[in-house]
């Protein structure tokens, strides 16, 4: 799978999982895509949640680790 590919992939799996995050005051962006692991920037009511890792953890990575070959793992960047 190409970098592009992948890139495509983990945005259409961001963009599932958005409406969740907005409907809670939150949002999140890819900053970038390395090695495996892809690095999002949590925004809105996300930044500061004690529900953060919770989120990022078992929704965004669990999601991504399924349906996205070659990802394995998830992180925040501030």
């Amino acid at each position: 799978m190409t970098q592009a590919e992948i890139e495509k992939k983990v945005k259409k799996v961001i963009d599932k999982v958005r409406p969740y995050l907005v409907r809670d005051g939150g949002d999140c962006e890819i900053v970038k895509i390395e090695n495996g692991i892809v690095y999002v920037r949590m925004l809105g009511a996300c930044v500061g949640c004690s529900s953060i890792d919770l989120t990022l953890k078992d929704g965004i990575e669990a999601i991504l680790l399924e349906e996205v070959p070659g990802i394995i793992g998830v992180e925040n960047v501030e």
